[in-house]
């Protein structure tokens, strides 16, 4: 990122402006570490969460907001005045919630695990309704790339000057220094409601959107292929098309010399078929129903259980076990917090378990295709509602991969003569996607009311090419991370 340290420095000194926006950091009174997860009340029904840095916002315009209440998993409850957060300088410390197995169960007898799974499952119907619901969300997405390695080379041009091919092999060349050296990042957000049929169908209605992104070190793969095609076709004959065949690419019948300031003709919107069915996707991890990913956490034939400890979460005594695969194909482990007096599951945390790993596939010597999804973890935050119902609150989920790819890619003129050009294409790195779904209310849903809903094709976002505080001024969103307040495309 460029100018990163300026930024930062700027971000933090714009925390303690007395405005109509106050961010505050919460942290561990004693280890001086950030709160992540906390839930702030701001009212009965409205409030936001602290991001994985400890950080929230409050819009302090409401005179009638004099007090906001804070509660979190391990921590005492507080509740604050505005003005006394302003005297602490914007930082508020919380006191852990000292927890004795011995003084909750006099009989020293520590809770069967087992036991405690049974009873979360014996009760899911009671707990958890996730048909006809509406949902007010926030999603954020942040997508990185780091390529290892990047070669292009063109080896045989029968039709074409060796000075030419030198040129063209050092803008190559270039190409990938520049994108090997840069910081590939990409933020995605949107506010808007979710309308949840059942777990196969939903509606979405997308009220603001943006895109936070570096247009010139764009490097997606797409956006790779299109740039060291344009430079290859700059050393060709650009009054002729050519057709590009590869078992990597789709075959183009007609590929011409394209501007490459392409940002012009990029239409900002996104499809909200795709953002519908993602997000439902991601909803589903929050869900139970037969073999969702919840259901199989709670398999005595995949998992082991182990009890932990006990916690307070919002004075609620809460059970603490930890999970790990019992046979060869559970892929996680991490824990369930669980409250003792509804026996539900209010917080999941995961990861996959020692090398285990997601999908795989390895055709390096055969195709030049290898593909490893080596990162899955999240966290799955659940809060009560009037009806004793419990609704996600907080989703997050952490995914990556190892890919490599080495194809040779030929370019066929469209001309009697068929002239060609072949060119090889290497490609290995990782990529990691951070993704976080905020929900700010929750209302049920009549199907009437579902079938009026109308979806919209396309939705327009806007492009940004560094952060602006102002645009989600006033509303309930995960505050951005000091990254995402840094970013600054280059000019």
């Amino acid at each position: 990122m460029k100018k990163i340290l300026l930024s930062i420095v700027i971000c933090l000194a714009s925390f303690c402006i007395y405005a109509q926006n106050v961010t505050i950091k919460l942290i561990d009174s004693k280890t001086g570490n950030p709160v992540k997860y906390a839930t702030i009340k701001t009212g009965k029904y409205s409030g936001v969460i602290s991001n994985d840095e400890g950080y929230f916002t409050i819009h302090t315009e409401d005179k009638k907001l004099e007090t906001i209440s804070i509660s979190c998993l391990g921590y005492q409850n507080k509740t604050i005045s505005i003005q006394k957060i302003k005297d602490l300088n914007f930082i508020i410390k919380l006191e852990e919630a000292i927890n004795q197995l011995d003084e909750v169960y006099i009989s020293n007898k520590v809770p069967n695990a087992d036991s405690i799974i049974t009873k979360v499952k014996s009760k899911l119907a009671i707990n958890y309704n996730s048909n006809l619901n509406k949902y007010t969300i926030f999603r954020r997405t942040t997508n990185y790339v780091d390529f290892k390695n990047l070669e292009f080379e063109i080896e045989k041009a029968s039709h074409v000057k060796k000075k030419k091919l030198e040129s063209a092999n050092d803008n190559l060349k270039a190409l990938s220094k520049k994108i090997r050296e840069s910081d590939i990042v990409q933020f995605e957000d949107f506010k808007g409601e979710f309308y949840a049929l059942n777990k196969d169908s939903s509606k979405i209605v997308v009220n603001k959107a943006t895109q936070l992104l570096d247009y010139k070190n764009d490097f997606s793969i797409e956006q790779i292929q299109e740039k060291s095609q344009n430079i290859i076709l700059k050393y060709l004959d650009t009054t002729k098309t050519y057709k590009l065949k590869s078992g990597l690419f789709k075959i183009e019948d007609s590929l011409s010399l394209k501007d490459e300031n392409s940002e012009e003709d990029h239409k900002k919107e996104y499809e909200v078929t795709s953002l519908n069915e993602e997000t439902r996707s991601f909803l589903r991890r929050s869900q139970f129903y037969e073999n969702s990913f919840l259901n199989k956490l709670l398999s005595f034939a995949l998992y082991e259980y182990t009890y932990e400890d006990v916690a307070y979460n919002n004075t609620e005594l809460t059970h603490v076990i930890n999970f790990k695969p019992k046979k060869g194909k559970a892929k996680y482990t991490g824990r369930l917090f669980i409250s003792d007096d509804t026996y539900a599951i209010t917080r999941v945390d995961y990861k996959y378990y020692k090398n285990r790993h997601g999908a795989k596939v390895n055709l390096k010597f055969i195709l030049g295709v290898k593909y490893i999804e080596n990162l899955s973890s999240g966290t799955l935050l659940f809060e009560k509602d009037s009806s004793n119902i419990y609704h996600p609150k907080y989703l997050k989920r952490n995914t990556g991969s190892y890919f490599y790819v080495n194809r040779d890619v030929k370019f066929i003129e469209n001309s009697s003569t068929r002239n060609k050009v072949s060119f090889s294409f290497k490609i290995e790195g990782d990529n990691r996607n951070k993704e976080e779904l905020l929900f700010t209310a929750n209302n049920k849903l009549s199907l009437l009311d579902f079938e009026a809903i109308k979806q919209e094709k396309v939705v327009p976002y806007k492009q940004l090419s560094k952060f602006e505080k102002t645009i989600w001024d006033n509303e309930q969103i995960i505050e951005p991370s000091l990254e995402m307040k840094a970013f600054e495309s280059e000019e």
